[in-house]
């Protein structure tokens, strides 16, 4: 056990295997509070982010922020605890708090280091919010985990910390692709949270890179994230849809509550991206069966910058919904949003933060995909 002003580089180890603290402040009065916070630490200060997520009231009237403003003073508890007790361990850090607001040169710094640390920061407006820096003027270590940290551990908070870089930073491999392919699943119900423009531009540039015919590129992309051109949209498509339920022989009240759900999910988006098929730049051919294929190599490409936009959107912290309704009147679409001719809408892609967990279905086993391995 010790106490220092500086953590020894166990004890930075530690705290980058670690993913949450506790931040314990007091009022003027002496009365504590604690919360759980997320953190990152630049080998001087540790920062702590007044976030997005959904809270009571403004963040610069947090219990954590008053209490900082009025004594300047807090402590993080950085733990981990195991059934086993040769793997115990905590890292006790006091010091001297400040609000940082945006616009400083440290808030900027402190907003990289969290999104390094933290995929789902890069989701989030945090240049809007303020940061906690924390300065040490008190550490105090304790635990078998210290003393003989688990290498295993520091590996893997070393690996997932190059991951992330790799991802965001960097434009090397060894990314871990299969638990975001796993992960992403569809979501029709949503928060009604804002998506930041930085999220959607992020995922815009991902769907940018995907393969396509001589790299022409053939897809264009309408955002819509004000509630006039959403819900425009879900009238112009109602009657559409209406009418081609109908020609199924679906009895009136189903129709009615299919369009209803249809038109829930258009209008409660907090954005969707309309995903547009452009054929003007194709390669012409004078046989019809090879321009054929160079527009069926163009619809293929387009499902590839779809899928580049759903896992950008899921590393993200996002979720989306792939909604293909445009499909069956693209005439409509075009028309409720005046979008040039040239453009044929092909999907909507629902974004937003999840408001529960969705239903998934089940995949079928690998080997009945798999018809020739030789």
């Amino acid at each position: 056990m010790g106490k220092r002003t500086r953590l020894t580089e166990r004890e930075e180890a530690f705290v980058r295997a670690q993913r949450v603290a506790r931040l314990a402040t007091a009022d003027a009065e002496g009365h504590p509070t604690a919360v759980p916070v997320c953190y990152a630490y630049d080998g001087a200060q540790f920062y702590s982010p007044l976030d997005e997520k959904p809270k009571r009231i403004a963040a610069r009237h947090l219990r954590r922020v008053r209490n900082i403003e009025a004594r300047h003073e807090a402590t993080l508890l950085i733990d981990r605890y195991d059934d086993d007790w040769s793997r115990l361990g905590y890292v006790l850090v006091e010091g001297r708090a400040e609000v940082i607001e945006p616009g400083a040169p440290e808030h900027a710094r402190a907003v990289e280091l969290l999104r390094v640390r933290y995929v789902q920061y890069r989701a989030m407006n945090l240049e809007e919010m303020p940061v906690i820096a924390l300065s040490p003027e008190r550490v105090v270590s304790w635990g078998p985990a210290l003393d003989a940290p688990d290498e295993s551990q520091e590996a893997n908070a070393s690996q997932n910390d190059q991951e992330r870089q790799n991802i965001w930073l960097q434009p090397g491999r060894g990314v871990n692709f299969l638990p975001l392919a796993r992960g992403r699943r569809s979501v029709r119900a949503f928060q009604q949270r804002p998506v930041p423009r930085r999220a959607l531009e992020m995922m815009l540039a991902a769907a940018q890179w995907a393969p396509s015919p001589h790299g022409r590129q053939p897809w264009r992309f309408a955002v819509l994230t004000r509630n006039e051109p959403k819900h425009l949209l879900a009238d112009a498509m109602g009657e559409e849809w209406k009418r081609t339920l109908a020609m199924d022989g679906q009895p009136e009240e189903i129709i009615q509550l299919r369009l209803e759900k249809s038109h829930e999910r258009i209008r409660t988006a907090p954005a969707i991206v309309l995903v547009c098929l452009y054929l003007e730049d194709l390669d012409q051919y004078p046989d019809p069966d090879r321009q054929h294929a160079e527009e069926i190599m163009a619809i293929q490409s387009l499902g590839a910058a779809i899928q580049n936009l759903l896992l950008s959107a899921y590393a993200l912290g996002l979720d989306c919904g792939w909604m293909c309704a445009p499909l069956f009147c693209p005439d409509t679409v075009r028309a409720a949003l005046e979008l040039d001719s040239s453009l044929i809408p092909h999907a909507l892609i629902t974004v937003g933060y999840a408001a529960r967990e969705p239903k998934r279905r089940p995949r079928r086993p690998l080997d009945e995909l798999i018809v020739r391995f030789d």
